[in-house]
């Protein structure tokens, strides 16, 4: 991801500690406008303080501009074109339908009550249905249609669907996709389900111990990074060709994965594919909970 004079995060070493622990360490990357850019990491990499730097909740040393702003100083024009949404268990189980949009419509310049209703009439969601009768498929529904009636420019997402079974994860995310995301908006989330959000991302940063060790687009990862599965007889030419993390299987199988390596060589040593962001997040973030 290269910066822009559009870029919609701009962030250069940004640096944070609490209690003498260094929550950011230098972290440094762009965000372009018009893409959905995943923010993953291990429990305490520096996730949530990234966003919160982000969104103005906390300072931070270091550059930092979203939209052009300071979030620290310029946060409540800042917040005119971003929204934040947390896990979607977060509404009060006693908010009616009718007072939780009442309650976005009231906080948020951008909220389109028409395009929140249009969304809603396609549901069972009633306007005096309190959330703690609602099942959890309707919440997502509710939410969703608070968020997308939301006419923001970055949409920030912290592990949005903590709680939420497979198939109520897989439908919030569609949606989003499908209803929501388009080439003005940017998505930014955080989430600990990575091959759930990998066929949505445009981009992924992978944050560790401060740091971002990874800012990468999907296709150029692609093209980046090969997995080859060799067999006993070579196993070891392939450990030869320096890969970057390796894992056995069974029957003797050994799963190699490569960064910059020649494919047409790992070719002729067994079978190759391009690695999940799963697998690969793995790899890169080997050792950070020993």
């Amino acid at each position: 991801m290269n910066a822009a004079t559009d870029t919609v995060v701009s962030a250069h070493g940004l640096r944070k500690t609490y209690r003498q622990q260094p929550a950011l360490d230098g972290a440094s990357f762009n965000i372009a406008p018009g893409r959905i850019v995943g923010l993953i990491g291990p429990n305490g990499a520096g996730k949530t303080t990234a966003l919160k730097a982000m969104l103005g909740l906390t300072a931070v040393e270091g550059e930092l501009r979203v939209l052009g702003m300071d979030p620290r100083r310029q946060r409540d024009a800042l917040m005119n074109d971003v929204c934040f949404i947390a896990d979607v268990a977060v509404l009060p189980r006693w908010i009616r339908v009718k007072e939780a949009i009442d309650f976005v419509a009231g906080v948020h310049p951008r909220f389109d009550r028409a395009r929140c209703e249009h969304f809603l009439a396609n549901t069972k969601l009633k306007p005096r249905q309190r959330v703690r009768e609602l099942s959890k498929g309707m919440v997502v529904q509710l939410h969703l249609a608070l968020v997308m009636a939301i006419d923001a420019r970055v949409l920030v997402l912290d592990e949005p669907t903590l709680g939420l079974d497979i198939l109520y994860r897989k439908e919030f995310y569609q949606r989003l996709l499908e209803d929501y995301f388009d080439e003005h908006k940017t998505i930014i989330v955080t989430t600990h389900q990575v091959e759930e959000i990998e066929h949505i991302l445009t981009d992924v940063l992978f944050i560790r111990d401060g740091k971002i060790v990874l800012a990468a687009d999907m296709e150029s990862m692609a093209d980046r990074y090969t997995e080859l599965m060799a067999s006993a007889g070579t196993v070891q030419a392939a450990r030869e060709l320096r890969p970057i993390d390796e894992r056995a299987l069974p029957f003797g199988k050994t799963v190699l994965l490569y960064d910059g390596a020649d494919r047409a060589q790992l070719d002729a040593l067994g079978e190759t594919r391009t690695p999940g962001l799963a697998d690969l997040f793995v790899a890169i973030m080997k050792g950070t909970y020993a």
